[in-house]
């Protein structure tokens, strides 16, 4: 087997964690610890976030979605093949490093998604943009971690509390979308999305784009 090389190492703000990011071949993985959060052979799930979040909310002329986490890009450029040209598309990025590996090492996987007209990048915490908004998103698309158990960042666990699940529930338009990615079921979680007054779907999907590999779920969850 062709040995990983380490290509860079970034850390994690807000503590003292650090993320890896390997090469095997032509293959990338991005790794927290012993966790490979990351697999460039491992897309479906994430495209699913953003194909199946469309699907919930045709009709919708320059819709404003955002997406928390750029990760390896799958979400956005499933984004950006499915909604239209007046569509707008903001990435919520708080590690620069991993956009600075889209458009170095990892730039022919990225494909110039980072440079379309429709893509803003914010360097920042998605949950900061999500409490400064009020009705300014169509969806929010979440996939920071491997779920709402914090695993790569701790404070991420805000994002999928009763308070965070309000501030993403008045962020959104009305009927607007909050899909959220998990690596695992979490039934507390989704009694949760109801509590906060969302309409909840949990869908379960596999890890790669041919209908095989790990299953993965995605909550979306419709504002109602």
């Amino acid at each position: 087997m062709t040995p990983r090389e380490l290509i860079d190492v970034a850390r994690i703000p807000g503590g003292n964690d650090e993320l890896r990011l390997f090469r095997r071949g032509g293959d990338f993985m991005i790794v927290l610890d012993r966790n490979e959060l990351m697999n460039s052979r491992m897309s479906g799930s994430e495209e699913a976030l953003a194909e199946m979040t469309a699907e919930r909310m045709p009709g919708r002329t320059a819709p404003h979605w955002l997406i928390g986490g750029y990760g390896m890009g799958f979400t956005l450029r499933a984004a950006l093949a499915v909604l239209g040209d007046t569509a707008r598309v903001t990435v919520a990025e708080l590690v620069p490093e991993i956009i600075d590996w889209a458009r170095g090492p990892m730039a022919a996987l990225a494909a110039g998604c980072l440079d379309d007209t429709r893509v803003s990048v914010v360097r920042d915490d998605v949950a900061r943009l999500i409490d400064d908004a009020r009705g300014d998103y169509d969806a929010i698309l979440l996939d920071v971690d491997n779920g709402p158990d914090g695993l790569t960042r701790a404070s991420n666990g805000r994002l999928y509390s009763a308070r965070g699940l309000d501030a993403a529930r008045a962020a959104l338009t009305p009927g607007g979308v909050l899909a959220i990615w998990s690596a695992a079921p979490d039934p507390r979680f989704a009694r949760r999305l109801g509590d906060a007054g969302f309409a909840v779907d949990e869908v379960v999907v596999r890890a790669r784009s041919n209908g095989k590999g790990p299953r993965h779920v995605i909550w979306f969850a419709t504002r109602r």
